[in-house]
């Protein structure tokens, strides 16, 4: 019963083996593909890609931007101050201490005529909270004659008071104090008289001030 299954068997031996004698399997070679290298960076772009070819070898420097974190902190700090300088020096509390420091007689015997910011780009330094009522600034002013630190120092009691300045002064470069504050402060608003008719326009209410 087995006795055909063995003999096909055999002959299927027999037969692979003439084949291999005779070199049938050797006209048919086995195909290999060799291996491409990347490109180098002075090389021109690849046409075509394979497959099988060469992987790039992987950067190991992909953590070099750590290092202009410090760059970055520093740019930003620095841009952070000159947004809170140009704040403050754009404010009203700078603008009215110039304003009075150009109309006082006694600033102007000190600095002379044309008094301005020392720099172009002025530095505020110290507070400004008005939210709070605390004023706290000085900073360098220029005549024709000298140069000077003015300070500015002004308070709020209540919350719905009226600030209250405590000095006002001009330091120059030699030392010596010259005190600005003498008799009423420049710096107090003025009430509006309660028992004058008020007129509505844009808001906001503005007295009669024409006589």
């Amino acid at each position: 019963m087995f006795r055909p299954i063995t003999k096909r068997i055999s002959q299927r031996i027999l037969t692979s083996s003439n084949l291999y004698r005779n070199g049938a399997f050797t006209k048919f070679p086995a195909q290999t593909r060799s291996l491409v290298a990347a490109p180098k960076p002075e090389q021109g772009p690849l046409m075509e890609r394979r497959s099988d070819r060469e992987l790039p070898e992987i950067n190991n420097g992909g953590m070099l931007w750590l290092r202009t974190i410090p760059i970055f902190l520093v740019i930003l700090g620095s841009s952070c101050l000159a947004i809170f300088n140009y704040q403050k020096s754009s404010s009203s509390v700078v603008a009215s201490t110039m304003y009075a420091l150009r109309t006082s007689t006694k600033a102007r015997e000190v600095l002379g005529d044309e008094v301005y910011y020392t720099y172009k780009m002025p530095w505020i330094w110290g507070e400004i909270n008005l939210l709070h009522g605390k004023i706290d600034i000085h900073f360098s002013v220029k005549g024709t004659r000298q140069r000077a630190v003015m300070r500015f120092t002004s308070h709020r009691a209540k919350r719905m008071g009226s600030f209250v300045t405590t000095e006002w002064s001009l330091e120059t470069a030699d030392g010596e104090k010259h005190d600005l504050f003498e008799g009423n402060d420049p710096f107090e608003i003025i009430d509006a008289d309660t028992s004058e008719k008020k007129i509505v326009g844009r808001g906001s209410y503005a007295p009669n001030i024409s006589g």
